[in-house]
């Protein structure tokens, strides 16, 4: 959760909401594929049959496949996993995907987003 003071009061932000902004921009630019585990937590329950994921694992996992979102010093470090599609300009979908996430974030949250590394992990056809 990040918190945010100003002079209204304190903002929360629950890092599911940032999970469901940065995902749903990231997989409505052109040439993206999906997006791909972060770590084995991810990994394992991409594997694991439905039935038994609902049993071992919070709602929250399954949505933040692909992101992490790291609040340091009043600024957001977001890392993204991706794969896209064979034959698209790679290096151009990349700047579109590091602009678009930065403006929307910024946008719906007026908080900074200080980087944003996109990690290129499969090419699909």
């Amino acid at each position: 959760m990040i918190d945010i003071n100003n002079h209204l009061g304190t903002i929360h932000y629950s890092k599911q909401f940032f999970y469901s902004l940065i995902g749903g921009t990231v997989t409505n630019c052109f040439g993206i594929v999906g997006m791909n585990a972060v770590d084995a937590k991810q990994t394992f329950i991409e594997r694991v049959p439905i039935k038994f994921v609902k049993k071992f694992a919070d709602k929250t996992v399954l949505s933040e496949k692909g992101v992490t979102v790291k609040y340091k010093n009043e600024k957001l470090y977001i890392d993204l996993h991706i794969s896209v599609m064979y034959g698209v300009n790679v290096s151009t979908i990349v700047k579109s995907i590091i602009h678009k996430v930065r403006f929307a974030v910024e946008d719906e949250t007026g908080i900074t987003v200080d980087k944003v590394n996109v990690f290129v992990d499969s090419v699909k056809v």
